[in-house]
């Protein structure tokens, strides 16, 4: 799935199956709700916490699945094009980093 494809499989999604999008800033709100459950998961697997009972049965992919669902609501929101969007990303990336990394004496082996 391309991620055009997906921004229309949500909008169709939300418009059948979910009646309408809630507004951007219930979105935004539920965006960071969901990058909490991500980092709660993350912290727990790779970092010095101990699960919870509450924590049984989630997964990181499936949290990393609702954060880029909201993600992509909010563009089909507000009109973002995702794949134009990250394609202007890469090249500013490039652009501003091309030599920054190989320069970086922290991250040489």
């Amino acid at each position: 799935m391309t991620i055009e494809q997906a921004q229309q499989q949500i909008d169709e999604w939300i418009k059948t199956v979910g009646v309408r999008y809630f507004n951007e800033l219930t979105n935004l709100g539920i965006l960071m709700e969901e990058v909490g459950e991500l980092s709660r998961l993350m912290v727990r697997t790779y970092g010095e916490q101990s699960f919870k009972e509450s924590d049984k049965g989630k997964s990181i992919s499936d949290e990393m699945a609702d954060v880029l669902w909201v993600l992509i609501c909010l563009a089909n929101q507000t009109g973002v094009n995702l794949t134009e969007a990250l394609q202007k990303n890469f090249d500013k990336k490039t652009q501003r980093d091309k030599e920054r990394h190989l320069n970086n004496d922290k991250l040489q082996p």
